[in-house]
């Protein structure tokens, strides 16, 4: 069932002109079982969303995608039932990855330092064997970060004899191990490698004893030239706002590719390939830019050169959330404790300056590339967060794919030729 924002979406319409159809018969309400919502058939909306105002059969979609992964509200996205901006604040990536993979309950007791909420607390793995270590893969070449986590995934499917093992465990304990390999093959703070190795896995705390760090500490130590406990957390919480945003293209990339029955270090890569475009995944790189710009030239010529140079704000506005993004609200708290008063001020004046010639309300691209900037890690860190992040959904959409007839995407040409005869 859908409720009614998600079908007029689809149907290409307003919220009134669908109740409008309801009223002419065209379309039949369902009220939710809270009775404050109404709901529509899929089918139903995908049968009327089909025929054109001549009554024409037309293709409108080349498939529908039903999902139980994650679902877009005014609140923000909520994973399977869990809003993601209380997981931002409540739990580590990992164990929301494990809830977006909906794996079975793990046992009692502490899995490498993660907390355990009894009851309230999503899945963790049952076996130390699914921990999220990092494979050996060798030295990393000397590229940079986009590319070092592209060739950690290829390195690790062509390391993997059995990577054509569709079996979900199978799946899962694989994207472990790869997210992990992703965030160690990247370049300590300074760029390059120590000795040509990738940094390590294990952090070594202040009484020279040393463990495994979470994933947001592991990144931290690798894009920070001076990592904090609050910075680990802001971190954190940033790689949860950004698992999942339903089915943006480089989720779809992904689901493509799981329909062909690609492994997942191959559906993974289409992913990456996708994110890596400006207008995704680097969205939070040009936000980066126009801080940067702000600080140095003033708010008002950056805000006027962004203007004129790219025809729009980045880390502005967003398509589905029209009163503001509460991913924003979010990880701008985390940045508001992180910076330094200067930075603090420009990012406030910066906003300002947007507001006042009503541009749209900031977004999570903006609040993520602050926390980047105020913080002295480098203009990509952003796309890295942002790559890592979106490892635990694409997973998720990966696995939900597998459940599906294989090869059902297929959009329909109309060809139109410019030549004449």
């Amino acid at each position: 069932m859908l409720e009614s924002d998600e079908a007029a979406r689809r149907l290409g319409v307003k919220v009134t002109t669908l109740y409008a159809y309801v009223s002419r018969g065209m379309l039949v309400s369902h009220r939710s079982p809270s009775g404050r919502r109404s709901l529509f058939d899929v089918d139903e909306v995908e049968r009327l969303a089909r025929r054109s105002k001549q009554g024409k059969a037309v293709e409108t979609r080349m498939v529908t995608v039903t999902t139980g992964i994650t679902h877009l509200t005014e609140d923000g996205p909520i994973y399977r039932g869990r809003r993601a901006t209380q997981l931002a604040t409540e739990s580590t990536y990992e164990e929301v990855a494990e809830w977006l993979w909906e794996l079975p309950q793990a046992g009692a007791g502490d899995r490498g330092g993660r907390r355990q909420d009894a009851g309230n607390s999503p899945h963790e793995p049952a076996d130390e064997e699914l921990a999220w270590v990092p494979l050996p893969l060798g030295p990393a070449p000397h590229v940079g970060s986009s590319d070092r986590m592209s060739w950690a995934v290829v390195m690790a499917g062509a390391h993997d004899p059995l990577r054509a093992d569709l079996r979900p465990e199978a799946v899962v304990r694989t994207a472990r191990r790869v997210a992990a390999s992703m965030v160690n093959v990247l370049p300590p703070p300074g760029g390059g490698n120590v000795g040509g190795q990738p940094a390590p896995a294990r952090l070594v705390l202040d009484d020279g004893t040393a463990r495994a760090g979470s994933m947001a500490e592991r990144l931290t130590f690798r894009l920070s030239p001076a990592p904090t406990e609050q910075l680990v957390r802001g971190v954190n919480a940033a790689l949860i706002l950004l698992a999942d945003h339903e089915l943006a293209t480089s989720t779809m990339a992904v689901r493509v590719a799981a329909s062909t029955r690609a492994d997942i270090c191959d559906a993974l890569l289409a992913g990456l390939g996708t994110v890596a475009g400006p207008l995704h995944g680097g969205a939070s790189q040009l936000a980066y830019s126009l801080l940067v710009e702000a600080e140095r030239n003033g708010v008002e010529q950056a805000l006027n050169d962004a203007l004129r140079w790219q025809g729009f704000l980045p880390g502005f506005g967003h398509t589905v959330y029209k009163n503001g993004d509460p991913r924003f609200a979010v990880l701008w708290e985390m940045f508001r404790q992180l910076a330094p008063g200067a930075n603090l001020d420009v990012a406030r004046a910066l906003i300002a300056l947007a507001g006042e010639h009503s541009i749209p309300l900031p977004n999570v691209d903006l609040a993520l590339a602050a926390m980047t900037w105020a913080t002295g890690m480098p203009p990509d860190a952003g796309r890295t967060l942002f790559a890592v992040a979106r490892v635990a959904g694409w997973v998720a959409h990966y696995l939900e794919e597998l459940g599906e007839q294989p090869l059902r995407y297929r959009a329909r040409a109309v060809y139109a030729s410019s030549h004449r005869a």
